[in-house]
């Protein structure tokens, strides 16, 4: 019986870095929030009911946090491309869609944000 694409989401995933190129902003670490929206063929996995058919979303997810809070980003496109990067390692992906929003970055905005897609 084959499927369509599973689809992962990692909501409002909320970390700490080093982005932008402001003094102030290389100094101290910003909060930043992180959307993940990964496609993947679930055919195998729903057909061997094997962890090891599907998509490890916590390995994906721990390597972002890895990456982004030990990392300095002076621009959000490098952080966004970096974490796209991340998310379509593994060879079954065949969409992975990142926005990353910086809170506050704007005087008079909730946050600034940017997102990236990869299509193979």
């Amino acid at each position: 019986m084959p499927l369509s694409q599973a689809i992962i989401n990692v909501t409002n995933l909320r970390l700490r870095t080093f982005i932008g190129f402001n003094q102030d902003e290389r100094e101290k670490q910003q909060d930043v929030v992180i959307n993940i929206e990964i496609h993947y063929p679930a055919d195998r996995s729903f057909q061997t009911d094997d962890v090891a058919d599907a998509l490890n979303y916590k390995v994906i997810t721990k390597k972002v946090i890895q990456h982004v809070e030990e990392g300095r980003f002076l621009l959000l496109e490098k952080l966004v491309a970096d974490v796209l990067d991340i998310c379509r390692e593994h060879p079954s992906v065949t969409l992975a869609r990142v926005t990353i929003d910086k809170p506050h970055a704007l005087r008079f905005a909730d946050s600034v944000s940017l997102s990236l897609e990869y299509r193979s």
